[in-house]
């Protein structure tokens, strides 16, 4: 058992204390309240975190963390397989490693949670899975496999593929090889439907099952667009074949942003914090995520790790509440809306009885650039202490 005591919980729930308790067991919370009363006999560990904010774990909604390794080059760089266009069947799951010392960084900032998938160099570029930043083994860190499908619009393609002298090399050709994609899993899905309501048999192809969660709306796609007109043809193919999406980075979101929240689709904003180099950035700004909130889109902060390093992450969302998100909502962003839109919130993202007891300790608000991660907590394990910091 642990127990976090005296300390400023934010539970990015209905409640919140300012001086509070939350009893962990087993795993997960079981208890949330101004006094909490442990029996003297029972083996307990307690936190006193006085003056100390106490939050959900943050989460990272889009990054490249141990699938595009620092330092490492091409040996550590699994992140996007440049030799054919369409790769939905690629797996996150098996590029991840997570013996790569941005983990670690992730722990000292107190993001407990992050979604890793595939570059953008091509028009499908595979599963993206959720996991928990402890651990030696991605089976037991993951949380949600496959979580969703990556597509990518824009600049990214178009420059790799015209090196090759090969399609797609133009916004029309990349949109229409994923709409050919989309159609053919279609048909796939529906004659494994019609096979099994008729008991007929039925080869299973494996380019085509790697679809099925996406085709049956279990998980969205996760489209990389930048560009005003690359948001756009996301949202336009995703309606056109009544599927779940999320935008990610959305960095001209902000010109268009009555037309996202029309579309219903949330945005993963950023990397904000990271040069402007390429054409399709040029009006990145931390704005973005304010005007998408007040034109009421859900909004989550990515820093794209390592575009811009993972440890950054509350600061990218400093930034964001100081040019109009709002302090609020800069802490959803990166705690339950982060949840929400990897559909994870069942199990993280808020502190409430019954979920993980994933949890995040700071000196201050961790949206300040002074403030320090004193415990960072994974399955009610400490995972990670100030006090382990060589000063």
């Amino acid at each position: 058992m642990l127990l976090i005591k005296n300390g400023k919980i934010i539970t990015m729930a209905d409640k919140n204390y300012n001086s509070g308790s939350i009893l962990i067991k087993d795993k997960k919370i079981v208890e949330i309240g101004e006094n909490i009363n442990i029996n003297s006999n029972e083996d307990c560990k307690i936190i006193d975190a006085e003056n100390c904010w106490v939050m959900p774990g943050i989460i990272e909604a889009h990054c490249h963390i141990g699938i595009q390794e620092e330092r490492k080059g091409f040996e550590g760089n699994d992140c996007n397989e440049t030799n054919e266009s369409i790769t939905p069947y690629l797996r996150a799951l098996d590029g991840i490693n997570v013996m790569d010392s941005a983990f670690h960084n992730a722990l000292t900032a107190g993001i407990t949670g992050v979604m890793v998938g595939p570059g953008s160099s091509n028009v499908v570029g595979g599963q993206f899975v959720f996991i928990k930043t402890h651990g030696r083994t991605i089976d037991n860190m993951a949380v949600l496999e496959p979580a969703a499908m990556k597509i990518a619009f824009g600049e990214n393609i178009k420059t790799n593929y015209n090196q090759k002298n090969m399609m797609p090399s133009t916004r029309m050709s990349i949109a229409a090889l994923l709409r050919e994609e989309l159609f053919e899993a279609q048909k796939y899905n529906q004659n494994k439907k019609n096979a099994m309501k008729n008991g007929d048999s039925f080869d299973e192809v494996f380019r085509r099952e790697c679809w099925l969660p996406v085709i049956n709306r279990e998980i969205p796609l996760k489209a990389h667009v930048h560009r005003a007109d690359d948001i756009l043809t996301a949202i336009r193919i995703a309606k056109e074949f009544n599927l779940r999406l999320t935008l990610d980075h959305c960095t001209e979101g902000h010109l268009i942003s009555e037309e996202i929240k029309e579309a219903g689709f949330p945005a993963i904003v950023g990397p904000s914090l990271a040069i402007r180099n390429k054409i399709e950035t040029q009006n990145a700004d931390f704005k973005t995520a304010g005007i998408l909130h007040k034109a009421g889109v859900k909004v989550a902060i990515t820093t794209d790790h390592p575009v811009t390093r993972i440890q950054d992450l509350p600061i990218c969302a400093g930034f964001a509440a100081r040019e109009g998100l709002g302090i609020e909502e800069g802490l959803k962003a990166i705690t339950i809306n982060a949840a929400e839109i990897c559909n994870v919130s069942d199990k993280v993202g808020s502190l409430e009885i019954g979920k993980d007891a994933d949890i995040a300790i700071f000196d201050g608000n961790p949206m300040e650039v002074f403030t320090k991660t004193m415990y960072t907590i994974i399955d009610g394990e400490i995972v990670y202490e100030a006090k382990d910091i060589d000063n």
